[in-house]
């Protein structure tokens, strides 16, 4: 996917792998390599790569390594669709990591490898007997951004200077997506939207992408790849931080009375995408 969560995790993995301790070396050297090669193993042989490398870090003994490994995974497992298998797989091997090296507390916040494992269950559907407080912390933070990005609203201009505001699209069905030019996940779904978006406008879909970026460079972009749906300059990032947007893209589907019915933590399918629709009520 993406992502600026994901960036800072991959960056430290780097950094712990190129001076590793001595026991288990080789293994965490290997499966670091697995996982920065994951993006580049075609998309019907991903899934089985990705339990694989779920599996190697299992068989690690417990460190901070295995963790940092196991926490780099998650932010790969969720790129498209794997399948509840492999998303599985990588919650528990992210779970076994957590309980033999918990990571403490700072401002009584959840460390980054807690709020990743929560999203899996809150967001991808996976299961988990881990019990810790941190945990449990975890997704009560995340109920409480959802709750804010029900009450969200914005007026935000596109790239041609048009206003549009999230809660006058009452009656539609908005689909918003939060992407940057930068970002391989989003630029791999933004076809998909496209499709999505010139087939279903005409049944009142709403496809609202929105962007920090400089306007000239979203703007460059979006023509050279004949992107339809309108895209919104969101100035600082402000939008972004209303709705928690943490990694990218992030993608949540309001149905036409206003209400936040599917999210997204990152990229998805033509199919997922169709799948998030159905329950605003929009069937292909």
């Amino acid at each position: 996917m993406r992502s600026i969560r994901r960036a800072l995790p991959l960056l430290i993995l780097f950094v712990f792998v190129a001076v590793p301790a001595m026991h288990g070396q080789a293994s965490e050297a290997s499966i670091t390599k697995q996982i920065q090669g994951l993006r580049a193993v075609p998309d019907a042989q991903r899934p089985a790569a990705t339990i694989k490398i779920a599996a190697d870090i299992r068989t690690l003994p417990a460190s901070q390594g295995k963790l940092k490994l196991a926490d780099a995974l998650t932010h790969l497992v969720t790129e498209g669709d794997p399948g509840h298998d492999a998303l599985q797989a990588v919650a528990d091997a992210l779970a076994e990591a957590l309980s033999q090296s918990p990571v403490a507390s700072k401002d009584g916040s959840p460390a980054m490898p807690y709020m990743d494992l929560a999203k899996l269950a809150r967001y991808e559907g996976t299961t988990t007997s881990f019990k810790d407080p941190l945990l449990e912390k975890a997704d009560q933070i995340l109920a409480a951004d959802d709750a804010d990005v029900e009450k969200a609203d914005f007026t935000l201009k596109d790239l041609n200077g048009k206003k549009y505001t999230l809660s006058a699209l009452r009656g539609k069905i908005v689909l918003v997506n939060f992407w940057a030019t930068w970002c391989p996940p989003c630029r791999k779904e933004m076809s998909d939207l496209d499709l999505i978006y010139t087939h279903y406008q005409a049944q009142g879909l709403v496809v609202l992408s929105l962007s920090s970026e400089n306007p000239f460079t979203m703007n460059s972009f979006t023509m050279q790849m004949g992107y339809h749906p309108p895209v919104l300059i969101d100035d600082g990032g402000k939008v972004a931080k209303q709705f928690h947007v943490d990694g990218l893209p992030r993608n949540f589907v309001f149905d036409r009375d206003g209400k936040l019915v599917a999210q997204a933590i990152d990229m998805r399918t033509q199919q997922q995408f169709f799948a998030m629709l159905a329950k605003a009520g929009l069937h292909p």
